[in-house]
């Protein structure tokens, strides 16, 4: 029973079975989920989303590699969910902010998940520190991580494009 329910959280409902790119599926899956979050409750929300999600993304992972040698199956894609929603918060905070619905701000979508896709491949700096940990947390903190870089790109070319380009 454990394992199950572990093996649900951690692919996602089998998500992360899903070839090939299973994170990039995973990041997929997470954009719907996160605008009805935005619609359900705001940003307030979602941020909680990220919390539940990340906490038991880290036990499923655990449960998923206990004994194992590889500690991020490609199978587990729990981290992406909270990476992706993570970089998606700042829209949720600027479109409840602003009124205003969060689907129109559809090139920020694209950006936060073009940003947490690139910084999930790329391991840069801190992302791939955490990923180097080797262990449950490693796994789910390298997202959160790539999210966070991937949510200040998105504040930056919102701001460059709101603050510069349509003057």
């Amino acid at each position: 029973m454990t394992q199950k329910l572990a093996t649900a959280i951690g692919t996602v409902l089998g998500v992360g079975y899903i070839r090939p790119a299973s994170g990039t599926w995973g990041s997929l899956v997470a954009l719907p989920w996160a605008w009805l979050l935005h619609v359900a409750g705001g940003w307030p929300l979602l941020l909680a989303g990220i919390v539940v999600i990340f906490v038991a993304g880290w036990w499923a992972t655990g449960v998923m590699t206990k004994g194992k040698t590889d500690h991020d199956p490609s199978e587990i894609v729990a981290d992406e969910v909270v990476g992706q929603w993570i970089a998606l918060l700042p829209l949720s905070i600027g479109a409840m902010n602003n009124s205003v619905s969060m689907l129109a701000m559809w090139p920020g979508w694209v950006a936060a998940f073009a940003l947490f896709r690139l910084f999930d491949i790329w391991k840069p700096w801190l992302v791939g520190r955490a990923d180097r940990r080797g262990d449950p947390l490693g796994v789910m903190l390298d997202d959160v991580i790539a999210g966070i870089f991937a949510a200040i790109g998105v504040v930056l070319l919102a701001g460059l494009t709101h603050g510069v380009l349509m003057r």
